[in-house]
């Protein structure tokens, strides 16, 4: 780092300078190689030692009364004697040993030096510059106005440029660090490193001269070095003596008062800016950063704040493109004032969309991006304005103040805009009042659009999670079922945790509970996959290990980081058994209506889907009509560092508690588990998945099953069978399409049986379900029969007329099956069971 010379000297036109930065508490934190070189103290040595040891610059570290002004009401910086101004100053110091010296040259060494007061937050308070004043030659006096500054050939740096370099020109010095000293540097207009490939610090003839003597100055014009020394020199009285004195000494005091007010307003907005940073922003909620963003401004800065953003940003249609014009809608979104209440409310109410007139201030910003003043809004303005908006009258409200629209800008393109107003008798808004309420605009913008990035990311990303998780019904052949999903809220609300239910043939259940390894959009889209096929295989009637085997060589397929958790039962109301099998998921609970107890189910384990080459096998599990089986994920009972068995035990008895419904049993098992868990580690990490069936079973009287053989004379015994038993269960009505479709199903079967039986079966439940079974492995398919052909439009009768119908393996032969819906009076009594006491007969979704 170098400093620059006004003119070409004895020496070259650059001198290294050593940096050194000073804390609050007046030790070192930061020291360059060039104090190193200039003063002969190691950096390490340096570092945290008393910085009036180390530094020959006393009017800095300890400045003089003559040094020592503070702009009025400014509060004096963290340390001992630290200033709060510019100072600089000429000091002698021993030279050191092994510097930059020639051999034997142990005389004292001349330093010029330059402080920079840091007031930002941070331990930091004082950037002292220094060189060797000797290598300026022999021409600089003791107030040799020469200091850092800026050269003139080049722009005033941005600061997020400048806080980049900071730690390449001041090595060892962290990014935190720079940026509070850059904010500091840029806002106070103090001079500023020039940035280039060597950081040299230009000098001019304007800077690092006392702030008493450049108030001299103004009064008296720049000193000539005999004039200069002789005033030095001086007493006080004799000053006061010399013709036109008083005349120069009140314009030195116009001079200093007026640098005293400058200085207090920069420091004004410089704090309220750092308060607006500190507010804005705390969460990445939009409608919580929209309030924080509105209300920050009222009342230091302003007595009226309005926001209003675009409504297409509003409603999630992703970034506005182009720029707005008199169609394009705005929704005024939140409101602060220190007004007596109500006042707004009608003519100004939040949630209020519009579009704005031309010729207004406020569409002026909004096209333009740029803010807008009105310092002072008289009775004729009110009027103009007022004009545009033939649905409300502004007057009574604009009239007399001062007016500030300010655009909410991100990526060049206007989001919306901020209208400020003061009331009459504060002081108007000024220019500087204008730049600071665009800078206030700059940086809630840049907020504002994250929070909105941020925001429709979420929704994105929950929309694709919520189209891949099932809508489940509640009530299936032979048991309710109730449903919860519940996001993580620490990390996010998008995970992989999934549930699924599944028709089988033979009046069955497939019920399933899944968990991708990990968290965001990549983990809820492999759970899309993986819950599409688990589904896809088990209408297909796979056996419980089969399936799981089949899914973890589908994981491999997909790509080795595809690893998850599932488990896949089985219900047969009829048989009333469970068949399960796990591929490392948590093992499910079984709560017995006999006892009313709760109790894990010994599932045999297997690894996780994706790691591959792990046997499954397959639980056969005895169940009565009543009984619950509760299926979750691990975020539900898991709490970092407590061991999962307690939370399994927890879910137990938490499981078994009696409750009014399903829906509800569902409900005071989140609220016992998954509340605790969030309250001991800090927040729910993880998202929760919870499946809850009630085993009603199957009553004797509400299934038949019947034994056909291949004959033509069994097809017409089958539609006598059919007419008989739903004219006992009292379903008339759906005998003539009954009759028709069980015909077209079994005479397809005896035509492929191979001579074999054909076995049929009836059932009440939910729905009415018939059955159809033969030994033919061979899957029929639903074709189009040319206008000459006799056959092939059977199950395109069935798949027009039946609520819904499938076809599957089974065992060694094939199953046909369809649906009707039942009658709405016949619900109450078909398919539900006897009700446990205590919980109702329906199931609600989650």
């Amino acid at each position: 780092m170098e400093a620059v010379v006004p003119r070409q000297r004895a020496v070259s036109g650059r001198i290294p300078l050593a940096v050194v930065v000073v804390g609050g508490d007046g030790l070192v934190s930061h020291w360059s190689s060039g104090a190193q070189r200039l003063f002969g103290h190691r950096r390490e040595d340096a570092v945290g030692a008393v910085a009036a040891d180390l530094l020959p610059v006393s009017g800095a570290l300890n400045p003089p009364d003559e040094y020592d002004v503070l702009a009025p009401g400014a509060d004096r910086p963290p340390g001992d004697g630290f200033a709060g101004q510019l100072t600089s100053g000429r000091a002698k110091c021993p030279r050191p040993e092994g510097g930059p010296y020639p051999p034997g040259d142990r005389g004292s060494l001349d330093v010029l030096w330059w402080a920079y007061p840091l007031a930002v937050p941070g331990p930091e308070r004082l950037l002292v510059l220094a060189a060797d004043a000797s290598r300026l030659g022999e021409e600089s006096g003791p107030y040799e106005r020469v200091a850092p500054g800026f050269a003139l050939h080049t722009e005033f740096p941005e600061a997020g440029r400048l806080a980049d370099r900071l730690p390449d020109i001041l090595p060892h010095m962290g990014p935190a660090t720079a940026s509070r000293i850059v904010a500091q540097v840029l806002e106070l207009g103090y001079p500023v490193l020039e940035m280039s490939t060597y950081a040299r610090v230009p000098v001019t003839p304007d800077w690092g001269v006392p702030r008493h003597r450049r108030r001299r100055e103004a009064a008296e014009g720049p000193p000539t070095p005999d004039a200069d020394a002789g005033r030095e020199r001086a007493p006080a009285g004799d000053r006061a003596a010399a013709p036109g004195h008083a005349a120069d000494l009140d314009r030195a005091a116009d001079v200093e008062r007026a640098d005293d007010l400058e200085h207090a307003a920069v420091r004004e907005r410089l704090e309220f800016l750092n308060e607006v940073s500190c507010r804005i922003g705390s969460s990445l909620d939009l409608a919580r950063t929209i309030r924080e963003v509105t209300s920050a401004a009222v009342p230091r800065f302003a007595d009226f704040a309005g926001t209003h953003l675009r409504v297409r940003m509003l409603s999630g249609e992703g970034f506005p493109d182009g720029p707005p014009d008199v169609n394009t809608a705005w929704r005024r979104v939140w409101v602060e004032h220190n007004d007596e209440p109500g006042r707004w409310d009608d003519t100004v109410p939040v949630g209020e969309e519009l579009t704005f007139p031309e010729q207004t201030p406020f569409f002026q910003c909004m096209v333009t991006g740029e803010p807008v003043l009105l310092p002072h809004i008289d009775t004729a303005l009110s009027e103009r304005i007022a004009a545009r908006f033939e649905e409300r009258d502004l007057r009574p409200l604009i009239g007399g103040r001062s007016l500030l629209v300010v655009p909410l800008t991100a990526r060049t393109v206007v989001l919306g805009f901020m209208v400020l107003m003061r009331r009459p008798g504060r002081e108007p808004f000024t220019d500087m009042d204008r730049r600071t309420g665009a800078e206030l605009a700059a940086r809630a913008g840049l907020v504002l659009d994250n929070a909105r990035m941020y925001t429709h990311q979420q929704q994105v990303a929950e929309t694709l999670q919520e189209s891949m998780l099932p809508q489940v019904e509640p009530r299936m052949a032979g048991c309710d079922i109730a449903t919860r999903y519940l996001p993580g809220t620490a990390l996010g609300r998008v995970g992989g945790d999934w549930f699924d239910t599944v028709r089988l043939p033979g009046s069955r259940t497939a019920l399933v509970v899944g968990d991708v390894v990990g968290h965001g959009v990549n983990a809820a889209a492999m759970m899309g996959q993986l819950r599409t096929a688990v589904h896809t295989m088990a209408a297909l009637d796979i056996p419980p290990a089969q399936l799981l085997r089949s899914l973890d060589d589908l994981a491999h397929e997909f790509g080795d980081h595809y690893l998850a958790t599932c488990l896949y039962a089985v219900y047969d109301p009829v048989a009333g058994e469970l068949l399960i099998s796990s591929a490392g998921h948590l093992p499910p609970v079984l709560v017995r209506a006999g006892t009313g107890r709760g109790e894990l189910i010994d599932v045999p384990g297997g690894a996780l889907i994706g790691l591959g080459g792990v046997p499954f096998a397959t639980a056969r599990v005895r169940v009565s009509p009543g009984d619950r089986l509760v299926l979750c994920t691990d975020g539900l009972v898991e709490v970092p560092g407590e061991d999962i068995g307690t939370g399994l035990a927890a879910l137990c008895a938490s499981a078994a508690q009696p409750a009014a419904s399903l829906d509800e049993a569902c409900d005071a098992v989140v609220r016992a588990l998954a509340g605790a868990t969030a309250e001991r580690s800090g927040g729910r990490n993880d998202d929760i998945a919870l499946l809850m069936a009630r085993l009603n079973g199957m009553p004797a009287g509400d299934t038949t099953t019947w034994r056909l053989e291949p004959t033509a004379a069994d097809v017409s015994r089958a539609r006598k069978l059919v007419d008989g038993q739903l004219a006992r269960w009292g379903l008339p009505e759906l005998a003539d399409t009954t009759r028709l479709l069980v015909s077209e199903v079994v005479t397809n079967a005896v035509r492929h049986a191979g001579g074999r039986p054909v076995e049929l079966r009836l059932a009440r439940a939910d729905t009415l379900l018939c059955e159809v079974s033969d030994a033919d492995h061979t899957l029929p398919a639903m074709r189009d029969a040319g206008p000459e052909e006799e056959s092939g439009r059977g199950l395109r009768l069935v798949s027009t007329l039946a609520h819904r119908w499938g076809e599957s393996h089974s065992g060694p032969g094939k199953v046909v099956w369809f649906e009707q819906a039942l009658p709405a009076r016949a619900h109450c009594g078909a398919g539900s069971g006897r009700p446990l006491p205590g919980v109702s007969g329906r199931g609600v979704p989650g």
